[in-house]
């Protein structure tokens, strides 16, 4: 496959990665990684770091998406920033850790852990499961740790970490306004510190694409970034078409194919 046909793939990724992230109200990572393992595949990426590449891109392009939404979300004032710095400690190690237990995985067993995980947030979904309201936050050192818990999982399967953070913050006693906005934020650190140890990580393995830095590919990265960004607000409004519950069944039925698909 050419570099001209491969950035024009990208681009039509970054299209619909920005479309169903804008429709569904999710981060780009849960749709980006499975999209991303398609498209290195049909370029024919050694198995053996598709899985890899595909997590570290994703975190890489979270990396700009997310500060857009972050300084979005800051300039409301919908950030509580005082629970954002206690958990940011344990959001950079545990992306950190995150990466190096990826590191230290098989793509199939990492493919394996993303679909199971997959499938558990569309179960949800389809439950209309949401956070439980809470009124009392926890101490500081209750904060780092669930802060690790966030952003090692999410560096693990390359998400922004909205699917964790949003609950955790809501139960903490967060108005839904702020926990979406303080995850947010939470997303950019874990993006960044994710994106950079999968470089790192990824430095010199031989299996490695051209046009890949470490475990990041940076034609796709760009790609995505440039597309997803505009298309977003496509999602958005037709978002505003579809009732709450077609949107929640929908998504998680596609999260269920998706999942099943990396089990099988």
């Amino acid at each position: 496959m050419s570099l001209l046909a491969s950035l024009a793939g990208y681009l039509v990724l970054g299209m619909l990665a920005g479309t169903m992230a804008g429709l569904y109200g999710v981060g780009g990572g849960l749709i980006i990684v499975p999209a991303l393992t398609l498209a290195f595949g049909l370029q024919d990426v050694a198995p053996e770091v598709i899985m890899h590449l595909a997590v570290g891109t994703s975190l890489a392009t979270i990396v700009v998406t997310g500060a857009s939404s972050a300084w979005g979300h800051y300039r409301r004032g919908s950030i509580r920033r005082d629970w954002f710095l206690a958990l940011l400690p344990g959001l950079m190690l545990g992306a950190v850790a995150g990466v190096f237990v990826a590191g230290s995985l098989s793509g199939g067993h990492l493919g394996t852990l993303f679909g199971l995980f997959v499938i558990l947030v569309a179960l949800k979904m389809a439950l209309g499961r949401g956070p439980r309201p809470g009124s009392v936050a926890p101490e500081r050192a209750v904060m780092g740790l669930a802060g690790a818990v966030i952003g090692g999982v999410s560096a693990l399967f390359g998400i922004g970490g909205g699917t964790l953070s949003v609950p955790w913050l809501s139960r903490c006693g967060a108005t839904m306004t702020q926990a979406v906005g303080t995850s947010s934020a939470c997303g950019l650190p874990i993006a960044l510190f994710g994106a950079a140890t999968f470089v790192v990580v990824g430095w010199g393995n031989t299996l490695l694409p051209a046009g890949a830095i470490g475990f990041v590919m940076l034609p796709a990265f760009f790609g995505i970034v440039l597309a997803s960004v505009p298309f977003a607000r496509l999602g958005v409004l037709l978002a505003h078409r579809l009732s709450a519950r077609t949107l929640r069944l929908s998504f998680a039925a596609l999260l269920t194919a998706v999942g099943l698909k990396f089990l099988l």
